[in-house]
């Protein structure tokens, strides 16, 4: 069945990190034994600071609290190589209601992207794991972080997203769980639902949900267009 415009987005995109699965703990673990590595410590209070990425900014980040003599480069390469592993060898946690939505995206035969800060090696690592789980590649498209020249919170990931489904991001409801993530849908022109987890995001003008769990596309499209974000 057809259904208008008005009543259903053109495509959903999907953040990665903390809206479709659960990996904050594993950053977190990561990030903790990475600037162990290095001779430092990390909290709680500098996850929320990167909540969202992008890597440089993270990376960046954690140099200037361990005052490593490591480039970001090298610095990075630690924290990706930490996360690929966890990735590889912990079980794909959902976040609550995400894996619902996406069989509705595949059974409404609507397109789905995923749009992510993290780079290639860490999305591959997740999207072998959803396509085990579901049986079927979920995504029409994927923009990982090393994709763009400017990553989230810059607007041209949402926008790459758009073009490449070949539909207009005004037509695109974006689900996202952080600031970095929030802005950079928002600022492409996409209808927005944010999922807080871990941050702070009513400020930002867009639609608030607590959870995915018993939500439809339809639902959540109505709920963004009336928030006019």
């Amino acid at each position: 069945m057809m259904v208008g415009p008005a009543s259903m987005p053109h495509a959903v995109l999907w953040d990665m990190d903390g809206t479709l699965v659960d990996t904050e703990g594993l950053w977190l673990a990561s990030e903790h034994q990475v600037m162990s590595a290095l001779g430092a410590s990390w909290t709680d209070e500098d996850q929320v600071i990167c909540l969202g990425g992008p890597l440089e900014r993270v990376t960046a980040h954690m140099r200037e609290r361990s005052a490593t003599h490591l480039d970001d480069d090298a610095v990075g390469r630690m924290l990706l190589d930490a996360m690929e592993s966890r990735l590889r060898n912990e079980p794909l946690e959902w976040r609550p209601g995400a894996r619902g939505l996406l069989l509705q995206c595949a059974a409404l035969d609507l397109p789905a992207a995923l749009v992510s800060a993290s780079w290639t090696r860490l999305i591959t690592a997740v999207v072998e794991g959803i396509q085990v789980d579901l049986g079927f590649p979920p995504f029409t498209t994927i923009v990982a972080g090393d994709d763009v020249q400017n990553s989230k919170p810059h607007p041209e990931p949402y926008l790459e997203a758009a073009r490449r489904l070949g539909v207009d991001p005004s037509d695109c409801l974006a689900l996202e769980d952080s600031p970095t993530g929030i802005t950079s849908a928002r600022d492409a022109g996409c209808s927005v639902i944010a999922i807080p987890q871990l941050a702070t995001v009513g400020h930002l003008g867009t639609a608030v949900v607590e959870t995915l769990a018993g939500s439809t596309i339809a639902h959540l499209w109505a709920t963004a267009r009336e928030s006019g974000g």
